[in-house]
């Protein structure tokens, strides 16, 4: 059974930055294209970033392109999320999610993920 748990989110000012972490446990890391979502109070759950098992390639949402970083150490079973000069906007839940290996890779929609964490919170004050 695999599970997926969140921390690094927290109370940040606008412009500052915050790094979100996601452990897998239960399976092999390796096998699994690794994601993160996030959801504000009223919307639907919307992508932010996605990462191949190999971690050579990545895709982001044009709300984060140019400010986030996604990673992950396999040796770790880790996967990151770095989200710098922040904004109101990104507030939200953020979600870590897998799915196992396939023919698509850097999948955006959440359908397309098996596995899910509890979520983390990220509030940015303006």
């Amino acid at each position: 059974q695999v599970q997926l748990v969140e921390s690094g989110g927290g109370l940040v000012q606008a412009g500052g930055s915050l790094r979100l972490s996601c452990v897998l446990s239960g399976r092999t890391f390796s096998s699994y294209d690794m994601a993160w979502f996030r959801q504000a109070p009223g919307k639907e759950r919307e992508f932010v970033s996605a990462i191949n098992w190999r971690g050579r390639s990545t895709n982001y949402a044009d709300s984060v392109k140019g400010r986030s970083t996604i990673s992950r150490d396999n040796a770790k079973n880790t996967v990151y999320l770095q989200v710098n000069s922040l904004k109101p906007e990104d507030t939200a839940v953020y979600y870590c999610a897998a799915r196992p290996l396939g023919i698509v890779e850097l999948a955006t929609t959440p359908t397309s993920y098996n596995y899910w964490g509890q979520g983390t919170q990220v509030t940015v004050s303006s």
